[in-house]
């Protein structure tokens, strides 16, 4: 994720510096204000429609990198449970299994003390 920020910082730091130049370059330009203020304006409509742009296609792309870690997250957590219940399930029939075998064991040795 790293180089990602670091990719929209330096997405973010071009245009900006070609937002810069642009405008230091019309306000030097040897044109009248009216012409100089228009071609301002177009060009930050277009600079601005650029960032849209940009903002719209990492916005999207961030969904879909979050939408396919909540899925794998999904699927890990259910293999999690299951393989946890089927443990459980597994031990719990040794456990019961054991048990009985104990419980035969203790009856018969009772059995054996009371004859």
């Amino acid at each position: 994720m790293s180089k990602k920020n670091n990719t929209a910082g330096v997405l973010a730091g071009l245009l900006a510096g070609a937002a810069a130049g642009v405008i230091l370059g019309m306000l030097y330009a040897p044109e009248e204000g009216k012409e100089t203020r228009k071609k301002i304006k177009t060009k930050a409509n277009d600079i601005k429609d650029q960032a849209v742009n940009k903002y719209d296609e990492v916005s999207e792309k961030v969904k879909d990198q979050y939408s396919n870690i909540s899925s794998t997250f999904k699927e890990t957590a259910n293999t999690v449970a299951h393989t946890v219940k089927d443990g459980y399930d597994k031990y719990k029939d040794q456990i019961v299994s054991k048990t009985a075998d104990v419980v035969k064991n203790v009856e018969s040795e009772l059995n054996d003390l009371k004859q």
